[in-house]
This record gives C-alpha cells, structure tokens and sequence, in this order.
C-alpha cells in the first residue's frame, strides 16, 4: 500500500494516478452514493479541483486507488469560489446547508479545507482502519509540509468514533446535520503535533 500526494506540479509523474483517483470519487459518490455531481470521461470533479488543491491518494503498486482526499488553501479564490464549507455558508451551494458552522469560516494559511474525503467501498473490511489510517496520515504529513497545522472538513458524524484510532485531536466546528441522509459535521483537525 502507498500514498502519494499529488499535485498539478507532479502529477505527470504519476501516470493515471489522478485519473484513477477521479474515477474511483465517480464509483463511489455518484454510482454508489447516487450523488448529483458534476461528471466527464468517467471522473467526478467540480470548481475546488484546482492547481491550489492537493490530492492524497491511499494506492496500490498498479494504481488502484484505496482511498482519496482533497486539500484546498482556505485563502484561495476563484471567480466567486473560495472552498466548499466557505462557500456553503456563503449560500453558494445548494447541496449543503449555509448553517453548518458555529462561526464564520476561518481564511487563515495554516487552515486547509479537507474534501472529498473517501474510502473506496470496494475495500476489504479487514484492511479498511489500515487504509484510512494512512490516509489520515499522510493528510496530515502533507498539510505540515505545506507550512499549515489544521484541517477544516465536513465529515459523517461518526468521526468521534476512530479520532482517536487515527491518532489526531479533532473538534466540532458546527451543528450534527442530515445531508443526503447522512448525519455529517464540520469539524476542525489538528496535526500541529500529530507525528505518524
């Protein structure tokens, strides 16, 4: 098992990873989750895949992707796009509620938002802590690198349950809210001393 964190700076080095990685967000948030989501060529994107974003990618040696997750800079901006729980709040996005923090969205350069966070359903039960381990891992590996401490995200409320198998301190950010049927949070990740 490997991860690779990608980059529009490296991502020709790594073949079809980021296609893959594409691919596997399509298989499991609009086939299996029946998310309406943009899609093309087989591969779910949308606006917050940018040269500002980074992927973290839990792969194997063939390039079959495990796991994925996205990283976009809370002080990016495109046109009217910042990144999503930002823009959310802002009344942006339909699909997600504008009350989903407690306070307004941090911009700050040692914040990066964390989306699109995934485990591929097609992983084996019995290896499936491992791979979302080292996902979190190399998230937080990764977010250190590039000179920041935490990471926003939006994630199933279920996140108090393996925080601490995972090793980071997390906190909630926002209310519990149903999304797609799905009780999700915002919650705020701190690697700033997370060593994996």
């Amino acid at each position: 098992m490997l991860t690779t964190t990608l980059s529009f700076a490296n991502l020709h080095n790594h073949g079809e990873l980021f296609a893959n990685m594409l691919r596997a967000r399509r298989e499991l948030f609009i086939v299996h989750n029946k998310w309406n989501l943009p899609e093309a060529m087989g591969m779910e994107y949308d606006q917050y895949d940018t040269p500002a974003s980074r992927w973290v990618v839990v792969h194997d040696v063939e390039g079959r992707v495990l796991a994925g997750n996205r990283l976009t800079p809370t002080t990016t901006g495109c046109g009217i796009y910042s990144y999503m729980i930002r823009d959310a709040q802002r009344g942006l996005l339909d699909t997600i509620p504008s009350t989903l923090l407690y306070d307004e969205a941090p911009v700050a350069p040692h914040i990066w938002e964390s989306s699109r966070l995934f485990v591929s359903h097609d992983v084996p039960a019995a290896i499936r802590r491992r791979v979302h381990a080292q996902l979190i891992a190399q998230l937080g590996e990764t977010v250190r690198g590039l000179g920041a401490s935490h990471c926003l995200t939006l994630l199933a409320a279920t996140w108090p349950r393996w925080a601490d198998r995972v090793g980071v301190k997390m906190k909630a950010m926002g209310p519990v809210m149903e999304i797609d049927g799905i009780d999700n949070q915002v919650v705020m990740m701190d690697f700033s001393l997370t060593v994996h």
